[in-house]
């Protein structure tokens, strides 16, 4: 779970470069333990320390590797709720989500057995009634589209409608994008042993485009058809960053998925 750390985008890419090991927050109570490990957006992130501090004894070096932009910037955001203490966490990066390679892993018919019997638990629990097939199927019909518009479709409050699609990605059923969702390949063999097997649009070649970047940079890049990472290194960033909702954030955070391919935008001309 990443909710008891709540971290930005930015320090998420410094917890996975290596340049961000600390997170600084105000809590009634440690929120995290020593080997928490933390699913994020870039992966796994460890908790390896967890101190109080007084914040009198915060120092630049404590802001910069907390990824902040000076020790008044991490002062100011720590003011809140000044009754509470302040807690030094420390971080490592603990590698990928592994839940990506069991979104790749194709069922037997054995396992299918096993996955199938535990979305039928998941359904006898739910106070709604069964939701695990019909979810299954209105991601699979409708790919990279607003989670907020699934939920209309289906009669649903969004948060409840996101939380039990997390309950199938933890399967490795679903994977999320940027906007929206889409089944990975072994929920697409799961719900095809269900219903029988349909014809799917090909999966697009290639890395998704990161999650980190935002919805409107997402649109944005999808309207001028570049819809991975390896699409985006065909163009210049100057090009991109005229595209309204594409800003200097989003820009840094896909040049950064592009070094990790050995990639770069396409030089000026």
């Amino acid at each position: 779970m990443l909710a008891p750390v709540m971290m930005r985008p930015a320090e998420l890419d410094g917890v996975r470069a290596g340049t961000v090991d600390l997170a600084f927050r105000r809590w009634d109570r440690p929120r995290v333990k020593v080997g928490t490990r933390l699913r994020t957006a870039v992966g796994v992130v460890e908790v390896v320390s967890v101190e109080e501090v007084a914040p009198s004894r915060l120092r630049v070096d404590d802001a910069r590797r907390a990824g902040a932009a000076s020790l008044t910037a991490l002062r100011e955001a720590l003011s809140a709720r000044p009754d509470r203490p302040v807690f030094r966490v420390g971080l490592r990066y603990g590698g990928a989500d592994p839940r990506e390679a069991l979104r790749a892993a194709i069922p037997d018919a054995e396992e299918i057995a096993t996955v199938l019997a535990g979305l039928d638990r998941l359904d006898a629990a739910s106070p709604v009634g069964p939701w695990t097939r019909t979810t299954l199927r209105i991601i699979d019909r409708n790919p990279e589209v607003r989670a907020p518009d699934l939920a209309a479709e289906l009669g649903r409050e969004t948060p409840d409608f996101k939380k039990d699609v997390r309950k199938l990605k933890e399967r490795g059923l679903t994977e999320s994008l940027a906007i929206g969702y889409r089944l990975s390949p072994r929920g697409e063999a799961v719900l095809d042993h269900e219903d029988g097997p349909r014809e799917r649009a090909p999966r697009r070649a290639g890395t998704p485009l990161p999650r980190t970047i935002g919805a409107p940079a997402t649109r944005a890049l999808r309207e001028v058809d570049v819809h991975t990472v390896e699409a985006v290194s065909g163009w210049r960033r100057a090009d991109l960053a005229a595209l309204h909702g594409v800003g200097p954030i989003a820009l840094d955070r896909l040049e950064g998925a592009m070094a990790e391919l050995g990639l770069d935008y396409r030089p000026q001309d």
